[in-house]
């Protein structure tokens, strides 16, 4: 009888392999199968062992080769083989990663699953230009939220709640929406002039912002546009960046606007 594996699930941080923490290296070396999603850099899947099986099943905006029943199903099948299985995940596989739904298919299986955190999008973003997520004065909070809703649906967001000048507003895969969120948090009292980046690739080579202001930001992403998925941060934190902070990525495209200008 095959002996069961266990499928570990990493967060693979926002690309910068030297962000992996150690229990996610520990993991993914002593891998025998590797699943690992599209935004997994390849510096990160060289770290994987010599050998190993490589199992892509990355997903890009309307374009999922491989859906998320047969992601699970693979997981399920490679640990019924008695393989250890390293689930790789860009960021934070618990944040807005889908992770707690491959681990809730799993172990309704009765297959064993582990966590490695990784650093979620947000913090690579921070720890790249320089921008806190929070800072006495200008922010003394941080919401994740996410910018858009499986199959297009209507983002259903608690906009009254979401606007709160006190509090970081990070919004993940937003680009396709951008302009109906900043719309509908300017109709909740956000300032027009509140400051906003735009990021993408944060930490890595490919990294590209752009600083705007809530009330132009779906005007400028459409005349620059990134490649998805694109991080926003909206906040008067943002008023703190500098043009070429940072060792990666390109400067600002537009001079920040501090709050109230």
């Amino acid at each position: 009888m095959t002996p069961t594996g266990k499928v570990y699930l990493i967060g693979a941080g926002p690309g910068d392999a030297e962000l992996l923490t150690l229990r996610a290296l520990r993991m993914l070396q002593s891998a025998d199968a590797v699943v690992h999603d599209r935004l997994v850099s390849q510096d990160i899947l060289d770290l994987a062992p010599a050998g190993v099986r490589m199992i892509p099943v990355g997903k890009a905006p309307k374009c999922h080769t491989v859906p998320q029943d047969r992601i699970n199903e693979i997981l399920a099948e490679l640990a019924e083989q008695g393989l250890t299985v390293a689930r790789l995940k860009g960021g934070d596989p618990l944040i807005f990663g889908r992770g707690s739904e491959e681990a809730a298919y799993l172990a309704d299986r009765g297959l064993a699953v582990e966590y490695a955190p990784g650093i979620t999008a947000a913090q690579g973003m921070a720890a790249a230009t320089g921008i806190p997520l929070t800072h006495r004065g200008l922010a003394t909070g941080v919401r994740y939220v996410t910018g858009h809703r499986a199959a297009d649906q209507r983002l259903d967001l608690d906009w009254a709640s979401l606007a709160d000048t006190d509090t970081t507003l990070v919004v993940y895969m937003g680009a396709a929406n951008i302009s109906e969120i900043a719309l509908n948090l300017m109709r909740e009292g956000m300032p027009a002039s509140l400051p906003v980046m735009a990021i993408c690739a944060a930490t890595t080579s490919q990294e590209s912002r752009l600083i705007s202001r809530l009330d132009q930001i779906g005007v400028d992403i459409r005349a620059q546009p990134m490649p998805a998925p694109v991080l926003f941060v909206i906040g008067r934190v943002v008023s703190l960046y500098q043009a070429g902070t940072g060792a990666t990525g390109t400067a600002a495209r537009r001079p920040a606007v501090a709050a109230g200008e």
